[in-house]
């Protein structure tokens, strides 16, 4: 559907004529409810739909296993009073878990035609197996990309260079060297990777970026790890190196000790505009237990403020890394603890007040103007679904709040969706706006939101990624996703027949902060998956002993 920035103007007519809405002074909640518009969603959570007997009775016996598993893991362990948020990591994957996806579409596995062979081969034994090869594609390369998948031996795959040389003149094709090259890297045979190097460097003037990185990673153990810096020259004669690149000069460097090359380096990563990989920067940290350099120390801590500005977190063994090394700081006694933040905000280790997630009326502005100009008037533009009506609205009615749902002309129409008897019980409760049916309601309900002040709230299963990509800047994602994580509303699994709850929102601001004294660092443990749009809920408490 298309939206026609014309129709936004209408919205501040709609509200100044209308007292109940803008009223100044009250404290209300702002309902957004989108239409239906005939596309399936796979994400249901947000649905107010009747469920089957059946699903019933599977969504009873999953509650009954998880009350099991709080009982069996007992009050000695803390738990996180948010670990099933809507944005808490690990919740979309449980939702999804809840309603997996039929399988049934799934190609079947294409069977090998022959066994990959276990150990090295003579020349008749390679003849004898490509003779029994039925595929339609090259044996040589079909043959050592089964080799690199599976992780095969190198002794194995160098009997199978050594025949294929034996037949070619000496000459084995660019394709088998880089294959080769790769399970030398992978069984860190440093050796090997000197000797394809040296093969490389006398019959190719340049290389493509795949052996590149891998020329790279394999030599930074070796004592010629220099030469990989000049690999890494090499590429920038054509491109920007990957931030893999940068990793493995890296963590080369300091492997070596030369830790004013690995700062080098990992400026001029930064400078790129290159997010790095967390362990380069766990590297820094493991490397700086074995320093005792205020510079070096301060350099550390600007890692920190890095992970804070980018809303990066570091995970389970990275989050030990950096416990490690402040514990190891002489003289600052810092001492650490991995702990949860409490529905109030307070830390559960220390006790301390974590920032909180509402905006200042500054950034409240700021992102105001940003969404007007980058996501509505930058002409945003995708279908959504919808969960009922009237059910929600009289719900939240009976709590004296003022709600204005935003819906499409044709949900006024008499039809097997929409009856009029309800749509006018919604009408007696709610303000409501009826855009055109051709109208995008989403960038409705954002401008409706912001327009209404920073106490509003919404609810929407939409969880506005499109949107946020049209931000182009880090601050402004930031900005957008605290500000969505604090107005946003989620309905909790509602069963036929139960009264409709609302999860709560989060108070506080999952992000690296620092009072100067203590840090705070939100990490991923290592057995939860958390999506992009989820944040963890495991922290790392540091304070230091004044």
């Amino acid at each position: 559907m298309t939206f026609y920035l014309s129709g936004i103007g209408s919205l501040p007519k709609l509200w100044k004529s209308n007292p109940v809405w803008l009223g100044p002074g009250h404290s209300y909640l702002s309902l957004f409810l989108t239409d239906f518009c005939g596309i399936r969603n796979q994400q249901r959570w947000f649905s107010l739909k009747t469920m089957s007997p059946q699903s019933t009775k599977a969504m009873n016996l999953l509650i009954a296993k998880a009350r099991y598993l709080r009982k069996v893991e007992g009050s000695n362990k803390q738990v996180s009073s948010d670990s099933s948020h809507l944005f808490s990591a690990g919740a979309a994957k449980k939702r999804s878990q809840m309603n997996p996806q039929s399988k049934d579409d799934a190609l079947p596995p294409v069977k090998n035609t022959i066994q990959l062979p276990t150990k090295p081969l003579n020349s008749k034994e390679w003849d004898k197996l490509k003779e029994d090869f039925k595929g339609k594609v090259n044996f040589e390369s079909w043959i050592i990309s089964q080799m690199a998948h599976g992780h095969s031996s190198v002794d194995v795959a160098k009997s199978l260079l050594a025949w294929v040389a034996a037949k070619n003149n000496g000459i084995v094709g660019y394709d088998l060297l880089v294959k080769y090259l790769h399970l030398c890297v992978f069984h860190e045979q440093t050796s090997e990777v000197i000797d394809v190097y040296e093969i490389m460097k006398a019959r190719y003037k340049t290389l493509e970026s795949g052996a590149y990185t891998l020329l790279i990673r394999g030599l930074i153990h070796s004592d010629r790890w220099r030469e990989a810096l000049l690999l890494l020259e090499d590429i920038k004669k054509v491109m920007i190196p990957s931030r893999k690149n940068y990793n493995d000069c890296i963590q080369g460097a300091l492997l070596h000790q030369d830790v004013n090359i690995a700062w080098n380096l990992y400026q001029e990563l930064v400078g790129h505009d290159l997010i790095p990989m967390l362990e380069t920067l766990k590297a820094f940290f493991d490397f700086g237990k074995d320093i005792k350099d205020d510079h070096y120390s301060n350099k550390l801590l600007d890692i920190l403020l890095y992970l804070r500005n980018n809303q990066l977190y570091p995970g389970e063994s990275f989050a030990h890394s950096i416990k490690t090394w402040f514990e190891s700081v002489p003289g600052q006694q810092w001492k650490g603890q991995f702990t949860t933040i409490q529905k109030s905000g307070q830390c559960s280790g220390c006790g301390k007040t974590i920032e909180s997630i509402r905006l200042s009326p500054e950034e409240y502005e700021f992102l105001k103007g940003k969404i007007m100009r980058d996501v509505i008037d930058g002409g945003d533009q995708y279908k959504k679904t919808t969960p009922s009506l009237l059910e929600l609205v009289s719900q939240l009615a009976k709590q004296n709040l003022r709600l204005l749902v935003l819906g499409r002309k044709h949900m006024l129409k008499k039809s097997s969706r929409w009856r009029k008897d309800e749509m006018e019980k919604v009408q007696k409760q709610a303000c409501c706006f009826f855009a055109d049916d051709i109208s995008e309601d989403d960038p409705f309900l954002l401008y409706a939101t912001l327009h209404s002040g920073n106490h509003c709230k919404f609810v929407t299963k939409d969880l506005m990624r499109d949107h946020k990509a049209c931000l182009h800047d880090a601050k402004t994602q930031h900005l957008f996703f605290k500000w969505q994580q604090g107005h946003q509303l989620a309905i909790m699994n509602k069963f036929p027949g139960s009264k409709i709850t609302f999860q709560h929102i989060l108070s506080y601001d999952t992000v690296v902060q620092t009072t100067g004294d203590s840090w705070h660092i939100p990490y991923d443990e290592d057995l939860v998956e958390r999506y992009s749009y989820e944040v963890p809920t495991k922290w790392l408490c540091l304070q230091r002993k004044t």
